[in-house]
């Protein structure tokens, strides 16, 4: 079901709302759930030894940065895992 706003002037959109729509919605539904900062955590860990790892690719390969970087990310991917990420932050 559509109901349309009317007609409008030149500049101007016409507004329509569809009801059942997300927009329309009422409740919790719309509501931003930010995570656990330990979530956070995690995640912002795992995505440093990523840096870090790809920088010991550049400009040639820098074998310990790299596998520092690995380390870094299997370290922040433990942390996930424990803090149980996977299966208690997800909405």
């Amino acid at each position: 079901m559509t109901h349309d706003a009317g007609i409008t002037s030149p500049g101007q959109s016409a507004v329509s709302v569809t009801s059942g729509s997300p927009a329309i919605a009422a409740g919790h539904e719309l509501e931003h759930v930010p995570g656990r900062p330990i979530s956070w955590a995690g995640v912002s860990v795992a995505c440093a030894g990523t840096v870090v790892g790809c920088a010991g690719m550049i400009p040639h390969m820098t074998w310990w940065l790299f596998w520092l970087g690995a380390a870094i990310t299997v370290v922040g991917l433990f942390v996930l895992l424990f803090a149980k990420t996977f299966s208690e932050d997800w909405y």
